[in-house]
């Protein structure tokens, strides 16, 4: 038997994602969706859990980020050659989309975990001689084009994902959907087991629900209804003819569009939410729907930085494969622990300098903040009261990096970017900033691992969970963020970091604002720069409160034991 064929024959439970971040040159990944599916096959790979990921190749990537002397992001392509880190799988299959034909090869990607278990990863691709050129381009750009490419490239994803990994001889038994854009495979699974049994009467799919939902394990990322996926029904009557019934899909979609997150909710038999405030948010948005919680987490052995992790491999054997033994943190000796973070802060500001030829200090507190340039995240929190900003900075000396790319039909979070700038601007020559181009994974673990100050401002509830700050921790950086996602779980205040504006009524900029300069100013500065013993003694507090149970062999081995095996 081959190693191919052992993979498929191991492989019972599918995890269909829109993306995912398996290594910085491959480009299938946008920001925290696909980071996170990346860390789920990692441990599923380490844990040696039977997983085989299904995504898109995405062959054009997301977006290559440069920002112009104005400020401004200029959108490039961001291609990749699957070639080069993949093989093609001897098994083609074909979906029906506006009427056409339209072939999809699977290419097999194989990521290796810890123990030498293997996770394969099938990556969809429609770029083949015998499709329409217009076809060829559905699986090309990450959430590019119009709300039509959307709705073909959802269609090859959950239709023809899961045609590819049966024609390829997979025999699985669970779907798990990362958020609702690959829901319509469990269409497809209606339409095959309504073609297995016996009619009872004509047209009546929804009888064979209970079966579909028994095999299907949804995650929903998306706090508000308005964030889902939703296409008009007469859109998907042109793409998807007449493929399913429209009054069916209508009693499972919702009435007026089809709504990818509840057409998901409605054939899934587990479902949960990434963090426990969400999970509750999400049952109140969805009524009639059982929403469990399992908080999100993050791949330790990625996202701890060599420095930190060779601390880690002296002092807590085993930690990489368990990482609850972080729970020992504590007895890391002071120096060491502070050494550590300060080669990896040295690397950062060397990054920094590279970049963008802003100078940094090593005695000096790094405010680090990275993440998708967007409204609601509201990257700019901090420079809300720049005389406030000057103030702090003449008590206080403090430095503030930060990154993050917007989408390219996001002219808001563009218009963010510029702002951004302009502040940084300035602030010359009394507060050090640097904004660093087009972040990506490597990118990703300087800042966890080389700032001091974990800042993360969203407006909640649209927090879902978030991960950043759970990297970070990892690292013994210091988390420093509105009470929103998994940190109302993780933050202890003054003892694992520090929360922002928990009198404030959610969504009040100027109060959090305020709040953000407060503990600042009161707290977190102060500790720095005049209490070195207490601040190393948070950052021990940091790993063994968070990082021993924030990562993705707890999450895991709750989606084992609780969605995989009921």
């Amino acid at each position: 038997m081959s190693a191919v064929e052992a993979l498929i024959r191991n492989s019972r439970i599918a995890y269909f994602t829109m993306e995912i971040a398996l290594r910085p040159e491959i480009h299938t990944y946008s920001g925290g969706l696909g980071v996170l599916a990346g860390d789920t096959a990692r441990s599923a790979a380490d844990l040696e859990v039977p997983l085989v990921v299904v995504t898109l190749v995405s062959r054009g990537g997301y977006l290559r980020q440069e920002i112009d002397s104005q400020g401004s992001q200029v959108d490039h392509s961001d291609p990749w050659d699957p070639e080069r880190w993949a093989v093609p799988l001897q098994a083609k299959v074909a979906v029906t989309i506006e009427g056409r034909e339209v072939w999809v090869r699977p290419w097999l990607y194989v990521l290796e975990g810890a123990t030498g278990a293997k996770v394969p990863v099938i990556l969809l691709d429609t770029q083949l001689a015998e499709n329409d050129p217009v076809d060829r381009e559905i699986t090309d750009r990450l959430y590019g084009g119009d709300e039509s490419y959307r709705l073909k490239q959802e269609i090859v994803l959950g239709v023809g994902g899961l045609r590819a990994l049966r024609a390829a001889g997979f025999d699985v038994s669970t779907y798990h959907m990362n958020e609702g854009h690959s829901a319509f495979l469990a269409l497809e699974l209606l339409r095959q087991t309504e073609r297995k049994q016996e009619k009872v009467q004509a047209r009546e799919s929804i009888y064979y629900l209970p079966r579909v939902r028994e095999q299907c394990v949804f995650t929903t990322h998306t706090p508000v209804e308005a964030g889902t996926d939703q296409f008009s029904y007469e859109l998907v009557g042109r793409v998807f003819r007449d493929y399913f019934d429209i009054e069916e899909l209508k009693a499972l979609a919702g009435p007026d569009r089809l709504n990818m997150t509840r057409l998901a909710l409605s054939l899934s038999g587990y479902i949960n939410g990434v963090a426990k405030r969400h999970a509750e948010i999400s049952t109140r948005l969805f009524p009639g729907y059982h929403v469990h919680a399992i908080t999100n987490g993050v791949h330790a052995k990625t996202w701890t930085a060599p420095p930190i992790a060779k601390l880690f491999d002296r002092h807590i054997p085993g930690w990489l494969h368990e990482p609850e033994l972080l729970v020992r943190a504590d007895q890391i000796p002071d120096e060491e622990l502070w050494s550590a973070h300060q080669e990896a802060k040295g690397l950062f500001l060397q990054k920094i300098e590279t970049a963008t030829g802003v100078r940094m200090e090593m005695d000096v507190p790094v405010i680090g903040s990275a993440r998708r340039m967007t409204g609601y995240k509201r990257p700019d929190l901090l420079f809300r009261d720049l005389g406030r900003v000057r103030s702090i900075r003449r008590r206080y000396p403090f430095q503030v990096v930060l990154a993050g790319k917007a989408h390219p039909r996001d002219m808001s979070g563009k218009d963010l970017i510029r702002r951004i700038h302009g502040q940084i601007a300035e602030l010359r020559g009394s507060v050090a900033c640097a904004f660093l181009q087009n972040y990506d994974l490597d990118l990703g673990l300087a800042f966890v691992s080389g700032s001091d100050i974990w800042l993360n401002t969203p407006l909640p509830p649209m927090e879902a969970s978030g991960t950043s700050g759970m990297k970070a921790a990892f690292n013994g950086l210091l988390n420093l963020s509105i009470l929103d996602g998994w940190w109302l779980e993780g933050c202890v205040d003054n003892v694992t970091g520090w929360g922002i504006g928990s009198y404030c009524r959610p969504g009040d900029p100027a109060c959090e604002g305020d709040s953000l300069y407060e503990k600042l100013e009161s707290a977190v500065l102060p500790l720095y720069h005049d209490d070195r013993a207490a601040w190393i003694r948070m950052m021990k507090q940091a790993i063994s409160k968070i990082a021993y149970y924030f990562n993705s062999h707890r999450m895991m081995r709750r989606y084992a034991a609780e969605a995989y095996l009921r």
